[in-house]
């Protein structure tokens, strides 16, 4: 071993400690980063050919830098709904600017101001199926037919009416009348009056007003009439629904009014649960449907199921948000923004649903912290600086070493 491989030894540790402290830096740097995964350096020796028991020649130190990025970091929960974390395996599919796929694990998502697709903090867009035609049937190894997240397309939302129910009580002891629903002054040809709002194919409200008369002991008749119509009671009904009662005052036998909407569509009343009873009117009706409603806000199932909110209380599942794994997540290549890219030792694309086929789930309005250990950093970087200097001090005892060589032939 020569003096000059003394001094290469040493140059090559330090170098080494120089790699380490670099990724010990970086890690720090990174310890609030929303689902960075820890880099480390290892090491191996790097030997000279030719080496015996009796001939020895120093070599090197191979440094190989490490990415953990099977190593999950703690969860921490927000007060945002679109912040997502993922618990157990699998990658969030997102896309840059110019629709280059990668993966991530920092789902840190909110809704940008002007794509209106979600984005991360890093500005890529996150992606996933769209469930405008049922339920997706995704390649299993391809990200074909992913879409950005979007709701703009749901801005607006109007339930026409299908079906409503007429509950209540109507006096037993009440006037049967003559000649029901004919034309003459209020109150002698109805029983009672009363209305129901529903919604049309558009969602503009359509008042139905029900006249109930009493056309027998235990019979009543009841009329739903269009209430904007120019001619309405006591013209032609859009249904006419006779209620036979039993001795104990229960509807015996059908009772419900089938007609469609105007400019709606079919809607069917049930009157089922009428009874004629010893006691004043006490009507009631109500119908599904609802008005024209805005989109107010985005809830993320643990399936990665996407439903916009309304402001009427309803939602509708938009989007289906899937993982992506591969075989050696730690082969995957880190990227700018905290992405990571696969690569032929990482293996292809595995693409699935949370909950299935070994992927995690998705907890909504939490967050993936770093998996980096400040404390064991600040461990590593004291034992690097220890290292470095002790590489330094060879160094020098071949410098030194060598300098007094040098001087022999004076």
């Amino acid at each position: 071993m020569s003096l000059i491989s003394v001094l290469r030894t040493g140059v090559s540790g330090m170098n080494a400690q120089s790699n380490r402290i670099s990724t010990v830096a970086e890690n720090i740097q990174n310890s609030s980063t929303t689902g960075y995964k820890r880099t480390s350096a290892e090491f191996s020796s790097l030997l000279i050919e030719g080496n015996s028991a009796t001939n020895y020649n120093s070599g090197a130190v191979q440094t190989t830098i490490r990415n953990e990025i099977s190593k999950e970091g703690p969860i921490s929960f927000t007060t945002s709904k679109s912040d997502l974390a993922i618990q157990g395996n699998g990658f969030f599919v997102v896309q840059d600017d110019n629709a280059v796929v990668a993966l991530t694990r920092a789902g840190n998502f909110v809704m940008d101001g002007e794509t209106k697709n979600f984005v991360n903090s890093a500005g890529f867009t996150l992606m996933g199926y769209s469930l405008a035609n049922g339920e997706p049937n995704p390649a299993l190894n391809s990200t074909e037919g992913m879409v950005p997240v979007n709701l703009t397309s749901f801005s607006a939302k109007a339930t026409p009416t299908t079906e409503g129910s007429f509950s209540g009580n109507l006096p037993v002891d009440g006037a049967v009348l003559a000649a029901p629903q004919v034309a003459t002054p209020a109150g002698s040809d109805y029983s009672k009056k009363t209305s129901l709002v529903t919604f049309d194919n558009v969602g503009r409200k359509v008042t139905l007003d029900i006249y109930l008369a009493k056309t027998g002991a235990n019979t009543w008749s009841a009329s739903v009439y269009d209430a904007a119509a120019p001619a309405s009671f006591p013209g032609t009904p859009l249904d006419t629904t006779t209620l036979t009662f039993g001795a104990n005052g229960r509807i015996a036998g059908p009772a419900a009014a089938s007609f469609t909407i105007p400019n709606g569509g079919p809607f069917t009343l049930d009157m089922s649960t009428v009874t004629q009873l010893g006691s004043p009117y006490d009507v009631k009706g109500q119908a599904d449907g609802q008005a024209p409603s805005a989109v107010t806000g985005s809830e993320f199932g643990a399936d990665g199921t996407v439903f916009a909110l309304y402001e009427d209380g309803s939602k509708v599942a938009a989007f289906k948000v899937p993982l992506a794994n591969v075989a050696s997540p730690d082969e995957l290549e880190p990227r700018a923004g905290n992405i990571f890219r696969p690569t032929n030792e990482s293996g292809n694309l595995q693409i699935g649903f949370a909950k299935l086929g070994g992927l995690g789930s998705i907890q909504a309005g939490a967050l993936e912290q770093s998996s980096v250990d400040v404390s064991t950093e600040l461990t590593s970087m004291i034992e690097s600086q220890t290292i470095y200097t002790a590489n330094s001090k060879v160094f020098m005892t071949g410098d030194e070493m060598l300098d007094t060589l040098m001087n022999l032939k004076r």
